[in-house]
């Protein structure tokens, strides 16, 4: 997974899942993306950089269920208004957590979820119901994409156990491409 240069295949890719061909006029251009990282304090993480800046910015289709949101937007179910998100800080998870039945590793757990809700991360969508789709900005995690809810937070690819998927944004979204269920690794053995 090569965060730091698109590879053309995957923006091919990213354009065809998105049926996106509109010659960019969706997409918020380079400008715009160095804006966002400069006033952020973050580079995004390739091919996700280049998608926002040259395919679209936002799609209502998937994914996730209720669509791509745009790179400076949230869900409409999000928690708060987004002034306490800090893409700058550094992810604090490396590894699953469900807050709701495992005992915290941590001296002070809602600290964490807090942290796990608005640092290192850009919301890349919702579920529904709390369910939010992260991409990973800032610390070891960088990359990779997050299914944060209400009661834990699970990494996104297949070195994590929980589906069949290439980690990263493209892998994430060629497999919601290919109609897959996102925690497919139990189905397929």
């Amino acid at each position: 997974m090569d965060m730091e240069q698109a590879a053309p295949e995957d923006i091919t890719a990213l354009r065809e899942a998105f049926g996106v061909d509109d010659g960019g006029e969706s997409a918020l251009g380079w400008e715009a993306v160095r804006a966002f990282e400069a006033e952020h304090g973050v580079v995004l993480p390739e091919p996700y950089r280049t998608f926002v800046a040259e395919v679209t910015d936002g799609s209502f289709q998937g994914p996730p269920e209720f669509g791509l949101v745009g790179l400076a937007e949230l869900p409409s179910d999000w928690h708060s208004d987004g002034t306490d998100l800090k893409p700058a800080e550094p992810f604090p998870l490396t590894e699953a957590w469900l807050w709701e039945a495992d005992e915290s590793p941590f001296e002070d757990p809602e600290a964490v979820v807090d942290q796990v809700l608005n640092h290192g991360s850009l919301v890349l969508g919702t579920d529904g119901c709390a369910m939010n789709w992260h991409l990973v900005v800032t610390g070891p995690q960088r990359g990779h994409i997050w299914h944060i809810t209400d009661v834990g937070a699970l990494p996104f690819g297949a070195e994590f156990g929980h589906t069949t998927s290439a980690p990263g944004f493209a892998g994430w979204v060629r497999h919601w491409a290919a109609g897959k269920e996102w925690f497919d690794a139990e189905s397929a053995q």
